[in-house]
């Protein structure tokens, strides 16, 4: 990662954290609920998605503020999906960046519960948005719910649930995985987009980078389940293997992921050529992919 690259993204990271635990602060919400929501949101990660909404907007010019937020309701869904896939009944894990589980502290309803309460806080959060007109808000609201839904995330993970234990091909992995994982990294860039107010055109550009990106992203996973340490992830190595899921790794072998991912990478390039963004933060988090190690 070039050190331009690192200064950005742990100057957003330190912002955006900072204004996690404000977020339910004046809400009334019972405590033991309040607390298993923000025990999983203020875990940690890596934030790769708000920071991709900030990144984006700095690159058309505008101010990240106008973003904060959607990138703050896009994280609480995206952490709400994570609660939910550690459950006995999904994944069953036990350790999630390096901490235990939701369930594993609250309980398996509290940690359910929680999920729902972070999945529709979200929403709540993004349409009292004061710093965007209304009609953004509502065209955001609109997307964010169409990415996580069941003709996004959620369907994917339905696919993905299906496919255990059976023979997939690449087309059919894909489909699932620019769903299930691909529609959140899109989200945080198209909504830049739309904040915004970019033409037809430049947006679509946009949207395909980030589907090329999310792709990548969900390839990196892949390879790092299997070659990565349990340290750095902050979860289980093998977990993939364990639960018999179609990945990357397992149709095309750890090369031919890492030539997957690659083509990937280079193909979100292209697209910010088209629009004269291949210089800047959008083209060095793609490279980053290549060569991320959690």
């Amino acid at each position: 990662m070039n050190q331009m690259l690192k200064a950005y993204m742990a100057n957003k990271k330190a912002w955006f954290e900072a204004e996690l635990p404000m977020l339910f602060q004046n809400a009334a919400i019972t405590p033991k609920l309040k607390q298993a929501m923000l025990y999983s949101l203020e875990a940690g990660g890596k934030r790769i998605r708000p920071i991709l909404l900030f990144a984006t907007l700095h690159s058309l010019g505008k101010a990240e503020d106008n973003g904060l937020s959607t990138a703050l309701g896009l994280e609480m869904i995206h952490t709400y999906s994570l609660i939910h896939d550690d459950l006995p009944a999904m994944d069953n894990d036990r350790l999630r960046r390096g901490k235990p589980t939701n369930h594993c502290v609250f309980g398996e309803s509290t940690a359910i519960l929680a999920g729902d309460g972070l999945l529709t806080a979200a929403f709540q959060l993004i349409a009292n948005d004061p710093f965007i007109d209304e009609n953004t808000r509502i065209k955001l609201v609109y997307l964010l719910a169409k990415a996580a839904g069941p003709e996004g995330m959620v369907g994917g993970q339905q696919d993905d649930l299906q496919a255990e234990e059976k023979k997939i091909n690449l087309n059919e992995l894909m489909s699932i995985h620019k769903r299930k994982t691909g529609r959140l990294i899109r989200f945080p860039v198209e909504a830049a987009a739309v904040i915004a107010k970019v033409d037809k055109k430049k947006k679509q550009t946009l949207v395909l980078y980030a589907e090329h990106l999310g792709l990548a992203f969900q390839i990196g996973d892949d390879i790092l389940d299997l070659t990565g340490e349990e340290k750095a992830l902050g979860k289980p190595v093998g977990s993939d293997i364990a639960n018999h899921k179609n990945t990357y790794v397992s149709l095309l072998g750890t090369n031919g992921a890492k030539e997957k991912l690659e083509q990937e990478v280079n193909a979100s390039l292209a697209e910010l050529r088209k629009i004269g963004l291949e210089n800047g933060l959008l083209s060095d988090l793609a490279s980053y992919l290549l060569h991320r190690t959690y």
